[in-house]
């Protein structure tokens, strides 16, 4: 084998190399990150499945007056989609499955003749909608992998005001629902007017038992109960995101880190392969050289 040959191999073993342990190390940083996004989505339902419970308790007490914040309006002028997804790639198809999601939800809307305002959390997926000629009205990043309270208490801000305004009826959410380590979804959930969830505890259905008396009026608790429960529903959709992120990318780290380990191997044999090929032709011009001194002799 040609020494130029050689050379190239060599390059090409070294680089898949230093490719493996870069895709080792996320992998092993991705599932580090996975216990404790799990950890705080845990630490969460409790508040998330309080909150359920007051605001049905509060809209059985009083279905009238719950009924702007709870009932779906017979005609959507004007909605508002926010949209999930990660700050970096090298994740699968996490942030290709939400984005697909959110543009076909978007196009349906527009199908219908509502006019949809989009909003976009992580920088992929504000990316992905400027380059399929969707504008992004606002786009919230650099938080996407460790959410706080506080990141979805401003998202809530600013996708609740349009609708207090009276300037949109219906807020939408697509994001990833983490279900387990090995299971995790896109869907599809109307943020305002506030669904009527099942109350939960412990993962468990309950139904309602006794009589709540509600001070101050229904209509004035619920006023301020909206907000909170828009802030739960978001903190919980960016924990489950985040979670569903690292998820994906130890994934597809592992099976990055494997396809380097094969590809390294090949190209092993393939080198070592040539390099006996070219001893062999060598020894063997060696012993007809030899063959043909003797015969001269």
């Amino acid at each position: 084998m040609a020494g130029g040959q050689e050379r190239i191999l060599r390059r090409r073993i070294k680089s898949v190399q230093a490719t493996r342990k870069i895709t080792k190390a996320m992998e092993l940083i991705a599932a580090s990150q996975i216990s404790r996004s799990q950890a705080r989505i845990i630490a969460n339902r409790p508040y998330r499945h309080g909150m359920q419970r007051i605001v049905i308790e509060a809209a059985l007490g009083d279905p009238a007056a719950a009924k702007k914040l709870l009932a779906v309006p017979d005609k959507i002028d004007a909605a508002i989609v926010l949209v999930i997804t990660g700050d970096r790639g090298l994740s699968g198809a996490y942030n290709s499955s939400v984005m697909r999601a959110g543009e076909r939800l978007v196009r349906e809307l527009r199908n219908q003749g509502t006019s949809v305002r989009l909003f976009a959390v992580g920088k992929k997926a504000a990316g992905f909608f400027r380059f399929r000629g969707m504008e992004v009205e606002q786009s919230f990043v650099g938080f996407a992998d460790r959410p706080s309270f506080s990141d979805a208490r401003f998202i809530a801000g600013v996708i609740a005001a349009p609708f207090i305004d009276g300037e949109v009826q219906q807020v939408l959410l697509v994001s990833t629902r983490f279900h387990s380590a090995g299971s995790q979804s896109v869907e599809t959930e109307q943020l305002l007017p506030l669904s009527m969830p099942d109350v939960i505890i412990d993962d468990t259905p309950k139904p309602l038992k006794g009589y709540t008396e509600f001070e101050p009026e229904v209509e004035q608790l619920l006023l301020h109960l909206a907000p909170r429960a828009l802030e739960s529903e978001v903190f919980s959709a960016l924990l489950e995101g985040a979670a569903s992120f690292h998820t994906s990318q130890q994934r597809a780290m592992a099976a990055a880190t494997e396809n380097a380990d094969e590809l390294g191997l090949t190209l092993t044999r393939i080198m070592n392969r040539a390099r006996q090929d070219s001893i062999t032709t060598e020894i063997m011009e060696i012993v007809s050289g030899a063959e043909a001194l003797r015969s001269g002799k």
